[in-house]
């Protein structure tokens, strides 16, 4: 018997949804017009009857940062505007191995190597690429992580390599629908990107590909996202939230989002992508208080990311483990059998810092140059 809502359009989508059949934009914009607890029941349903119970941790590398050529108005790293963040080279691969390191014992499954520049060049900077294909072997040779990676723009010898060389997931985001793309970046186009993720998957590689809510996209453009990446076929779809950083165009336009809508959309698009990960991402502790976290995870989500964002800082990992066992799930440990108890104690006895680069800056938890 399906799970009922007693709210008609959700307990008719949910019925589709078991039945195997995917949503579609009318569904989508029926649905997240619906109140937002009957939602909220209706995501957590489709993530048990699709899902394994678990909440899946990943962590990225900041390991290039600032001097972006692109001007996508949400990221402190992009050279138009004047934010204040450091800025620094490729890490090199023996410090990206660090930071995987330390990522693993704080309980991530995945681990994404990410660059923040147009896209990474095999021939422009060869000398650029071949540090990254190290560091990438590193990552997967000594450590139990699968290896992700958010380097831009690829070509197609760019994507095969990578794949080759043992790349799981390839994030490329495509921050918001097609509609509003050209209001938050002008440098590229929203056709650029889903060429980049067609690329990867047709080289092999898994896509980690998804939004930022709260740049001023109205509730039907979250839909029409959502029915983009459906097209796309993504298996982890990071929702991010708008941190604004001084200094960015979204900062200075002061947009807002309420918890309810965060929660909302978590839910519809799990409705919508019944078998990827919904991953929580960048801007989750500033949108939402430390009693509200555990909300979206309840509504459907079953991904996080752990640590520190690209140039501003994040949770403790311990209380990342407990918010996940707060919404009564636990951490997935398939790939990565750490143990929960031992994060909380390390990080509650503050033996274990923050993922940090030498040079000061954020190393790791963000989503391609987004989450700032």
């Amino acid at each position: 018997m399906v799970y009922e809502t007693g709210n008609e359009t959700i307990d008719d989508a949910l019925e589709r949804v078991f039945a195997g059949e995917r949503l579609d934009r009318t569904d989508g914009l029926a649905l997240i017009a619906q109140p937002v607890d009957q939602l909220a029941d209706a995501g957590a349903v489709v993530r048990d009857r699709f899902g394994d119970g678990t909440v899946d941790a990943c962590s990225i590398v900041n390991a290039k940062a600032g001097n972006c050529a692109e001007d996508c108005g949400f990221c402190a790293q992009s050279v138009h505007f004047d934010t204040g963040i450091d800025t620094y080279d490729f890490l090199g691969p023996e410090r990206v191995l660090e930071a995987a390191k330390r990522a693993e014992r704080d309980g991530a499954q995945r681990f994404g190597i990410v660059l923040a520049e147009k896209g990474v060049s095999k021939d422009r900077r060869p000398d650029e690429w071949e540090e990254v294909l190290e560091a990438i072997g590193l990552v997967r040779d000594e450590c139990d992580l699968e290896v992700d990676a958010s380097l831009g723009i690829l070509t197609r010898e760019e994507a095969d390599i990578l794949a080759e060389t043992g790349i799981n997931h390839y994030n490329h985001n495509i921050e918001t629908s097609p509609r509003y793309f050209p209001e938050i970046v002008d440098t590229h186009s929203f056709e650029d990107r889903v060429r980049t993720l067609e690329v990867a998957k047709e080289a092999g590689m898994d896509l980690c590909a998804g939004v930022i809510l709260g740049m001023g996209e109205t509730p039907t453009d979250r839909i029409e996202a959502a029915v983009a990446l459906q097209e796309i076929g993504v298996s982890s779809l990071p929702v991010n939230v708008l941190n604004p950083i001084e200094g960015t165009p979204l900062a200075e336009r002061g947009v807002e989002i309420t918890t309810d809508e965060i929660v909302a959309t978590v839910a519809v698009y799990k409705l919508l992508h019944p078998e990827a990960r919904i991953r929580l991402t960048g801007g989750r502790e500033v949108n939402l208080t430390p009693d509200e976290q555990h909300r979206p995870l309840e509504a459907g989500a079953d991904g996080i990311l752990i640590g520190d964002y690209l140039t501003t800082e994040g949770q403790s990992p311990a209380e990342d483990v407990r918010i996940v066992e707060r919404a009564g799930l636990e951490p997935n440990r398939e790939t990565n059998e750490f143990d929960p108890e031992t994060v909380k104690a390390r990080h509650d006895a503050g033996t274990e810092p923050a993922v940090r680069s030498s040079d000061g800056s954020a190393t790791d938890a963000a989503a391609e140059s987004d989450d700032d």
